[in-house]
């Protein structure tokens, strides 16, 4: 029986996607912060289209799509099926998240922050 054992894992690339990914992440959060805080003021109307947060956004989903497949192969899968199965979970979950993301937005645009509370009795 033939197994795939990496003669050298990607230890590397494995810390630098999760640090990109935590990098990008926190801009995503300074960008998303900065449209709520100026939404609440009155500024502008409550939108999460623009580079300005869909470039963070897919920088984080791809770094995390890194870090995953890295992760796979330091445990013996090899790249040609690690990439594949990161990529495919990475891309489908960071649609629902930017979906469901949209959706709140949408909700706090017509009742305010009120309107996401859960533990209000109606």
């Amino acid at each position: 029986m033939n197994y795939y054992f990496p003669t050298d894992p990607p230890y590397f690339l494995f810390g630098a996607a999760l640090l990109a990914a935590l990098a990008c992440g926190r801009a995503f959060e300074v960008s998303l912060r900065d449209r709520v805080d100026a939404w609440s003021a009155g500024k502008t109307i409550l939108q999460i289209d623009g580079l300005p947060i869909q470039v963070p956004y897919v920088g984080m989903a791809v770094a995390i799509g890194i870090f995953l497949a890295a992760g796979l192969e330091i445990f013996g899968f090899p790249p040609l099926l690690a990439y594949p199965v990161a990529m495919t979970l990475t891309v489908g979950s960071g649609w629902f998240v930017w979906r469901q993301l949209s959706k709140m937005m949408l909700e706090m645009e017509r009742g305010g922050s009120a309107a996401l509370d859960l533990d209000r009795e109606v």
